[in-house]
């Protein structure tokens, strides 16, 4: 996972970040997604400043367990299809672009520390890739997680793959093709949530996970996460994924579905 340079990485808490806020506090890192005017929606920078951060958190062996969290009413709205398809504004980040191409999918897997996802607001299309990478789901009960894609004309391919890792098979697939909203609850009892607790609860429950996670040996945990890892052998699937999400953006059916959703209008399918 050597996205970026080491030396460059070991300076990780000097750089300015320009769409995430990072803190390290008792061995742990907190991950902030911090575009709150945007619903936090995923833009191409802010997986490479996430991949930046990942891959300072596993060379780090005084960070312990890694928390994401995000700024705003909405965790995350997925991913900004404007800036996927070249339209990505300006922004000041020191955080320079990999070499090699990354995977949202994957990032999460391939730390190799507890990864806990703290979810206090609504959870769309890409923005499950923050769930379903996390060891630990911890939930306000009032959050509602959404697969709209299929009402744009477009396909959760990579979302897909990273929800059949950790839900049934029907149930996936049946949210993928209707598209419906899941209340958090429902999402307890399929697997993608570990914890459901009321916003007033949610920092006692997360601080309740890391003080037992702290507690135990990090090489034995690094270890077994790496082992993981490799018996998942995610990254040929998310590559793939990738290229099956551009073609369906590329269609008619999509530019259709995506004109429509920014029209407020209902789509005219073509199938083509």
């Amino acid at each position: 996972m050597n996205f970026f340079d080491n030396e460059l990485v070991k300076t990780a808490l000097d750089q300015d970040f320009a769409f995430i806020k990072i803190k390290v506090e008792d061995h742990v890192l907190t991950l902030t997604l911090d575009r709150p005017e945007k619903k936090n929606a995923i833009h191409p920078h802010m997986v490479q400043e996430i991949a930046f951060v990942l891959q300072f958190a596993k060379q780090n062996n005084a960070i312990r367990a890694i928390i994401v969290d995000a700024n705003g009413n909405v965790f995350c709205a997925g991913a900004d299809l404007k800036a996927f398809m070249g339209m990505v504004g300006e922004f000041e980040s020191s955080i320079p672009q990999s070499n090699l191409e990354i995977l949202i999918g994957e990032l999460f897997q391939k730390v190799h520390k507890p990864v806990i996802t703290k979810v206090k607001g609504n959870v769309m299309a890409g923005g499950f890739f923050f769930l379903t990478g996390a060891n630990y789901v911890v939930c306000d009960e009032e959050v509602t997680l959404g697969l709209p894609e299929v009402k744009r004309g477009l396909f959760p391919f990579q979302v897909m793959a990273s929800l059949l890792e950790v839900m049934p098979k029907r149930i996936v697939i049946d949210w993928c093709i209707r598209g419906y909203d899941m209340p958090v609850n429902k999402a307890l009892d399929h697997g993608l949530v570990t914890h459901v607790v009321s916003r007033e609860d949610l920092d006692k429950t997360v601080d309740g996970l890391l003080n037992t996670i702290v507690e135990n040996s990090p090489t034995a945990i690094r270890l077994g996460l790496e082992a993981l890892d490799m018996i998942s052998a995610q990254e040929s699937k998310h590559q793939f994924l990738m290229q099956m999400l551009q073609k369906t953006v590329s269609s008619k059916d999509g530019q259709e579905g995506l004109l429509a959703f920014r029209e407020k209008r209902k789509p005219v399918w073509t199938g083509e």
